[in-house]
């Protein structure tokens, strides 16, 4: 669909990080904030107020028959995306839809079909691909100067008071392993052959509060992925996030966790977001933000999205769900 110079966006789904999503659309230059949906009529009203939207739905499909939206952000749980994400394609919006794609591959297939036969742009928010500490990892893989890569091991670790607000709505390995194996199916441009996992549920919540996942790729690589949502409501990170990437002629160590800046006060040391979306005198900036001006500026220039696409997002939940299904039953799957 052709849109205006501004492109006018609307987001489904508003819990934390769907206004998130909200308030930093609403600050960037050419593009306007311009619907709001959530189930919830306080919540809704709530974030309308806050950013000054007058398009205000608690149906999806009321808004995504507005003309006046052009984009919309997908911010809803993981198993309403592939309805969400279809209908939106066929009413020819542009889609950037947050990851996890589905909670299965079956429903990304649905996802990647409509993908196909639709007018808009499509996108899976890997935000991680737009972080410049990743990015210039990638040129270096890129630029030979690891030789080959042969091992890769990732660690992306949280408190366990996010852990209790989120694991009744995902696992750890997919919630957030799925970033890490994404990135490292990025840099090998390799395809996993064999998983291997393991997971624990040492809390009350519906799905397990960590894993580690073990897997070959066809180029001979080993890939370990670690994401546990336990770590102490005293521990100072926002996210213990790190990757160790070694090749036949280098390594690469890349550090997500040390936010460059510590806090140190009445209730101890803390180490706030200061890249992915952090409020600094009351604006967001960050990774997020470069994402978000990603997919619009592909929009507006009517191209389709390269840094991640539908199916390598797809590819990921494959990895994830197979780690998944090694964890339940104990055994090595092949892919």
């Amino acid at each position: 669909m052709a849109v205006a110079d501004t492109l006018r966006w609307g987001v489904i789904g508003l819990g934390w990080f769907g206004e998130v999503h909200a308030e930093t659309i609403s600050q960037m230059p050419g593009i306007e904030l311009t619907a709001v949906c959530t189930r919830r009529a306080d919540r809704l009203a709530e974030v309308a107020g806050r950013y000054g939207v007058n398009r205000c739905y608690t149906d999806y499909r009321q808004l995504l028959d507005d003309p006046q939206v052009d984009a919309v952000s997908v911010v809803t749980h993981v198993y309403d995306h592939c309805q969400i994400a279809v209908d939106a394609l066929r009413a020819g919006k542009h889609v950037l839809l947050e990851k996890p794609m589905a909670p299965d591959v079956s429903q990304c297939e649905v996802i990647l079909e409509a993908a196909n036969q639709a007018r808009g742009q499509f996108m899976v928010g890997h935000i991680c691909r737009f972080d410049p500490r990743v990015t210039l990892a990638k040129e270096a893989i890129e630029e030979g100067r690891l030789g080959r890569i042969i091992s890769m091991h990732a660690r992306r670790n949280l408190s366990k008071w996010i852990g209790r607000q989120v694991l009744d709505k995902i696992s750890a390995l997919e919630g957030d392993g799925i970033h890490d194996a994404d990135l490292m199916l990025w840099f090998t441009g390799a395809k996993p052959i064999n998983v291997y996992a393991q997971e624990i549920h040492p809390g009350d919540n519906k799905y397990p509060d960590g894993g580690w996942a073990m897997f070959r790729l066809d180029n001979g690589a080993i890939g370990v992925v670690e994401s546990i949502w336990h770590l102490p409501e005293s521990t100072p990170y926002q996210i213990d996030a790190r990757m160790e990437i070694i090749g036949t002629e280098g390594a690469i160590y890349i550090d997500c966790g040390n936010a460059g800046i510590e806090i140190h006060d009445s209730q101890g040391p803390k180490h706030p977001d200061a890249l992915y979306w952090p409020k600094v005198f009351g604006s967001r900036f960050g990774i997020l933000r470069a994402e978000l001006r990603y997919f619009a500026d592909c929009v507006l220039a009517g191209r389709a999205p390269e840094r991640i696409t539908p199916r390598e997002s797809r590819d990921a939940v494959a990895l994830m769900a197979a780690a998944t299904r090694s964890a339940t039953t104990g055994q090595i799957v092949i892919l």
